[in-house]
């Protein structure tokens, strides 16, 4: 694709970081279905890591007019579009997801920000402040996911990797680009591990996003084998107590399926959302679905993403 969009933004607005590109991936351009996407580099999380970023930009984007976009902020941005950049040819479609909901007048065009998996990526979107409220018997057992090292509240990175988002991405991403800045028009959503860390941003940074979907969110947050339901749920009540996050104006998207991983998550879908009725989220905010026999995968989550994508726009058409 040329390299226009306005001289890719003129050049990023003269100033580096950040600095957008045109992505290539290997020695091919990245296919796209829909749309058009681009690298952005804002500079590395504040541990060090350099978070490769994708912006996808809807159809529209470049007709020429002055409209302006909401965003989704998305985590493990290299399953969002393109089987290229997975490492086991699964991707999201989120390219066609949106350009053919917004075709059909289901959906806003959405600009899409997809970051990569960090190393350590339990230990980075895990939700850091939970641990606070989470029993110690039950939070030995996670050294085994802790990416060659201790799990401990210190080698946690979940809040330094929201300061980024937040700080850092954010601020970038409404410069450089048309976008509708507010919470109502800004959304984040991942899966698994990533379903964690959406909860755990919405609820720290409530006022940045307005809302979020965590799609086959991680329940159990260790061995499922070895959960305990009645833990985790009371420490996320605990922990959400001391949050600002607010039923009266955020909106919450769950899900899980029912087969392999998802198996074990049904029991903590049920408790997790009686917890939520009990202080004040109903249908007009919160959404809880099960959809039975579908696995852990990003093929699932392709199958239904237009259900938490129609959700999280609350100007839908």
């Amino acid at each position: 694709m040329p390299t226009t969009l306005a001289a890719l933004i003129a050049a990023t607005l003269a100033g580096s970081p950040p600095v957008l590109t045109d992505i290539t991936y290997g020695d091919a351009d990245v296919a796209i279905s829909a749309g058009r996407i681009l690298s952005l580099d804002v500079g590395p999380a504040p541990w060090g890591e350099e978070l490769e970023t994708w912006v996808w930009l809807p159809p529209s984007y470049e007709s020429g007019d002055a409209r302006r976009y909401p965003v989704l902020y998305m985590h493990d941005g290299q399953n969002l579009f393109d089987p290229a950049l997975t490492n086991y040819n699964k991707e999201w479609g989120m390219d066609e997801a949106i350009a053919r909901m917004a075709a059909n007048g289901d959906l806003r065009e959405w600009i899409v920000v997809g970051v990569r998996s960090p190393k350590q990526r339990y230990l980075t979107l895990f939700p850091q402040k939970l641990v606070d409220h989470l029993p110690d018997a039950m939070t030995s057992g996670f050294d085994e996911f802790a990416e060659g090292g201790e799990f401990s509240r210190e080698a946690l990175k979940g809040d330094a990797y929201l300061a980024h988002l937040t700080q850092r991405l954010k601020p970038a991403v409404d410069r450089i680009f048309r976008t509708l800045p507010g919470p109502e028009d800004t959304a984040v959503m991942g899966s698994s591990m990533g379903g964690l860390m959406s909860l755990y941003a919405i609820a720290e940074y409530p006022d940045v996003f307005g809302q979020a979907a965590a799609v086959s969110i991680h329940y159990p947050l260790g061995n499922p084998m070895t959960g305990d339901v009645e833990a985790s749920t009371t420490a996320w009540q605990a922990y959400l107590a001391t949050t600002n996050l607010d039923p009266a104006t955020n909106r919450i998207y769950m899900d899980h399926g029912t087969a392999t991983l998802d198996q074990w998550y049904p029991p903590y879908a049920d408790a997790f959302d009686a917890m939520m009725a009990r202080h004040g989220w109903d249908q007009s905010n919160y959404m809880s679905r099960r959809f039975t026999g579908a696995e852990h995968d990003e093929r699932a989550w392709r199958e239904r993403v237009d259900i938490p994508l129609a959700f999280l726009d609350r100007e839908d058409p």
